[in-house]
């Protein structure tokens, strides 16, 4: 992956995933969302130009593929690599950590690989 700014494995990290959306494309993912319109009617209501940007920023980094389901226009399918499902459990934790921590807060994450 070409997101690199030192070679501190955290900051890394956080160049793909610390934004404030794309952590929540990739809970979508593991709740079985696909398409970008599943994606953009989540609670957050993530905006159509950075939605597009994140599931492009997603599959270079290798951590999602899209295939295409409908010809005209073209539309796709995203789905988690295996890159990608390898972040369930940090998900959890995460998702665990913010339940404990955070009041009011409850913990949304799949269990399950898709």
């Amino acid at each position: 992956m070409s997101f690199k700014r030192s070679d501190c494995a955290i900051a890394c990290v956080l160049d793909l995933l610390g934004d404030k959306w794309t952590l929540l494309i990739i809970r979508d993912l593991f709740f079985g969302k696909t398409r970008y319109k599943d994606f953009h009617e989540s609670n957050e209501k993530i905006p159509t130009n950075i939605l597009a940007g994140r599931l492009a920023k997603l599959e270079k980094a290798g951590l999602i593929t899209k295939t295409p389901y409908q010809k005209n226009p073209v539309r796709y399918d995203y789905r988690l690599t295996k890159t990608g499902q390898s972040l369930g459990p940090v998900m959890r934790a995460i998702a665990h950590w913010g339940s404990e921590y955070i009041s009011g807060t409850r913990t949304q994450i799949a269990t399950g690989r898709k």
